[in-house]
């Protein structure tokens, strides 16, 4: 089991949703740079559970505990690690799920590629909860790149039929990225709360549960990030986008619109501003052929509903070969995707802080 990502700075999460802790070892970090602890516990808070009724009720402080890498506030060039413990589980209400796997969850495929040894409680290393180690690494990352002018900022785009305003793709103002980076209920247009909470709430009350999508900007990067045809800005930031558990689709700039657009209306044309060049749209994101083009970095990650719900669910029993019935216990999320907007601006820093290093910047 492999849960390593980066090659110029990289991250390797360990532990298990009810296990002692988890964590996260960093590896190539520059030595002496200054790290704002306060503003990594912000970025812990906005995912940690228990805290909003959107949310499980399992509640959890996720302090981490830095083992090594960090003397005082400065990094020392060693690897910087991080311990979360787990203070707050209820492991027996996982029993009867290494026999009867949850559908839509990680049960089946686990047991079978772990011959039955994987830890099934709270779903083990499969689970949310290891979110928590990767948040503190692109916190870290994040303030790397806001001292060479880099901000990350994500929101709930929309939660079942409910959405937000969406970022303007060529502008976007400072003050909204620093509102959404500190907010633990992340909108643009903050008089849609109301609506996205409620297609929550009817979910929860249901017994069921319901997805969404979080969209992403990063501004100030220069261009020239990205290598082709297989280290694209693209496939770095998708292969640790799609690590996070429950993200099923991920598009940049206009996606998949741009499969019904003809030529003259996918293309950003480009001018000269301020001495530099831009693009008068951003259809493609801030990307070509996976080198970042100086434009406002955008993509959205699409989160299926929580797999464990309250309503009873087919499934099988693979001790015995029968088809059962499951009736899932323990505390979930009836929608993810509120504490998934940090973990998905986390990713972003990570993979971006490895491809700038990488680039020499």
């Amino acid at each position: 089991m492999s849960s390593t990502y980066g090659e110029n700075i990289k991250i390797s999460v360990f532990g298990e949703s009810h296990g002692g802790g988890i964590g996260v070892v960093i590896d190539g970090l520059p030595a002496g740079e200054t790290i704002d602890f306060d503003a990594v516990l912000t970025q812990m808070a906005r995912r940690a559970p228990g805290r909003d009724k959107t949310a499980t009720p399992r509640r959890e402080s996720d302090l981490p505990q830095v083992l090594s890498g960090l003397l005082g506030n400065t990094l020392t060039g060693a690897p910087l690690c991080a311990v979360i413990q787990n203070t707050n589980t209820r492991s027996g209400d996982y029993g009867n799920l290494l026999d009867c796997p949850r559908p839509a969850h990680s049960d089946y495929t686990a047991y079978i590629k772990y011959k039955g040894a994987n830890d099934i409680r709270g779903g083990g290393h499969f689970s949310g909860r290891l979110t928590a180690p990767l948040v503190f690494a692109g916190a870290v990352c994040r303030q790397l790149l806001n001292k060479r002018g880099v901000r990350i900022a994500a929101h709930i785009a929309s939660i079942g039929a409910a959405r937000d305003s969406r970022f303007c793709p060529t502008a976007i103002d400072a003050d909204l990225m620093d509102r959404l980076s500190r907010s633990s209920f992340a909108l643009i247009d903050e008089t849609a709360e109301e609506a996205i909470r409620a297609e929550v709430e009817r979910a929860r009350l249901d017994g069921d549960s319901v997805g969404g999508t979080v969209e992403c900007a990063v501004t100030g990067l220069p261009a020239g990030i990205g290598e082709p045809m297989f280290d694209g800005a693209e496939g770095a930031i998708a292969k640790i986008i799609f690590g996070i558990p429950a993200v099923k689709g991920l598009e940049f700039g206009a996606g998949f619109d741009l499969a019904a657009m003809r030529g003259s209306e996918a293309n950003d044309a480009f001018r000269y501003a301020d001495g530099r060049v831009v693009t008068e749209t951003n259809h493609c994101g801030g990307i070509l052929g996976g080198i970042t083009d100086g434009m406002p970095l955008i993509f959205r990650a699409a989160f299926k509903p929580t797999p464990s719900i309250a309503q009873e669910q087919r499934t099988v029993n693979l001790q015995t070969g029968a088809n059962t019935t499951l009736t899932v216990k323990g505390r979930h999320d009836p929608c993810i995707v509120p504490r998934a907007v940090p973990v998905v601006e986390a990713a972003a820093a990570v993979a971006l802080a490895d491809l700038m290093k990488g680039s020499g910047i």
